[in-house]
């Protein structure tokens, strides 16, 4: 194992280093839009409700190897929507970025939506009695309560989305997945290949769990 650490330490570091960003950019990608999607399946508009109901229905019963697959030969490949690059990895990357982001909003979106539902109903009265609107009540009242409720659950999606990163793979971005496979063409130790990437991966999400136990705790709303 060491042996082919110290052969590949440098790739090893950047395909997980491209993994850690994916992971990154595309939970903030998923946090705004899955807040927003969130605060639509709550609207008082019955049209709001149906396109959130409807976004989430879509994204979280797609798979997400066909979302990334789309977004590659459909938009960038038929459609030519090239993200303000000329560099197919770069797109890629983009697109994997933007895919990835889509559907775990509409995982961060449910769980937010059940934080939203532990909010008790005299609190949003009691900023409609101050004159609030439904965005302003959401924006100010709703929404800080229901994050603290559901810290935990967002951090099973966070590990959730940094392991689903393995799929970009598939069109071609070098994270850790795409690295593990083609040292596996490479060398014949694959069982010692899967433990150093598996490694790898339980070095990145287990404190992320951690993090976010110690979070929940912290921020805990008592009822």
């Amino acid at each position: 194992m060491f042996d082919l650490i110290s052969r590949y330490d440098n790739q090893i570091l950047d395909a997980f280093w491209v993994t850690i960003k994916l992971t990154f950019f595309s939970a903030i990608g998923a946090l705004v839009i899955g807040t927003v999607v969130a605060g639509m399946r709550v609207s008082p508009i019955p049209v709001a409700r149906w396109v959130g109901a409807a976004y989430v229905a879509v994204f979280r019963n797609t798979p997400l190897t066909l979302i990334l697959v789309f977004t590659s030969l459909g938009l960038y490949s038929t459609l030519g929507w090239k993200l303000g690059s000329d560099e197919i990895k770069v797109i890629n990357y983009r697109w994997a970025i933007i895919g990835l982001s889509v559907y775990t909003a509409a995982f961060v979106c449910e769980s937010l939506r059940s934080g939203i539902n532990t909010v008790a109903l005299g609190q949003s009265e009691a900023g409609r009695s101050l004159g609030f609107g439904f965005a302003q009540n959401l924006r100010l009242i709703v929404l800080p309560q229901a994050f603290r409720a559901v810290i935990a659950p967002l951090g099973s999606v966070l590990i959730a989305l940094t392991k689903n990163s393995t799929v970009a793979s598939v069109i071609g971005v070098a994270e850790a997945a795409y690295l593990m496979g083609s040292m596996i063409e490479n060398e014949a130790a694959i069982l010692t290949i899967g433990a150093i990437f598996a490694l790898g991966f339980v070095v990145l999400t287990l404190p992320t769990g951690l993090l976010f136990g110690w979070l929940a705790k912290r921020y805990e709303v008592a009822r």
